[in-house]
């Protein structure tokens, strides 16, 4: 065996036993016809769709989870306990920071954009176009709202 086969060979080896030893399983792939969308969670309004897509986002742990938004869907101002990593995969995401939402106050992030903000950032968020929005970090994946009016968590007396 020539040396520059050995040490292929050895690298080979070094990867899958990296592998084994941090308890990765098998590649896995989502190619956009087979991720699996669903409702999205209690703590954002209705309409969004969800998909998980590596680890539970409400344990500890790593997680990519995706969110699909309808055009115009309106997110107030929140925070979450962690930071935040977010991919605009198709849409325009209207990013906002602070405690009020402001509409004018807001960036235009096309298909592509990719941005995190620490834990504890306030931020509001409105889509332009159909927006699906891929975020991935440490869980467990929280939002709290600024004002607990805008938590569709809570039951609003009619």
């Amino acid at each position: 065996m020539n040396a520059r086969a050995l040490v292929s060979s050895i690298v080979v080896l070094m990867v899958a036993a990296s592998s084994a030893a941090t308890g990765q399983g098998p590649m896995t792939l989502f190619p956009p016809a087979d991720v699996q969308w669903k409702d999205g969670p209690p703590s954002l309004p209705k309409g969004v769709r969800m998909a998980i897509l590596e680890g539970d986002p409400t344990q500890p742990g790593p997680f990519t989870i995706r969110f699909r938004f309808p055009d115009g869907f309106k997110v107030g101002p929140h925070w979450h306990t962690q930071t935040e990593h977010a991919t605009v995969i198709s849409g325009v995401l209207h990013l906002g920071m602070g405690d009020h939402f402001d509409r004018g106050a807001t960036r235009a992030l096309p298909a592509g954009t990719f941005g995190f903000w620490p834990a504890g950032t306030r931020h509001f968020a409105w889509m332009e176009g159909e927006t699906i929005l891929q975020l991935h970090g440490q869980g467990p994946w929280t939002v709290t709202y600024v004002d607990p009016a805008d938590d569709p968590r809570k039951a609003t007396p009619r």
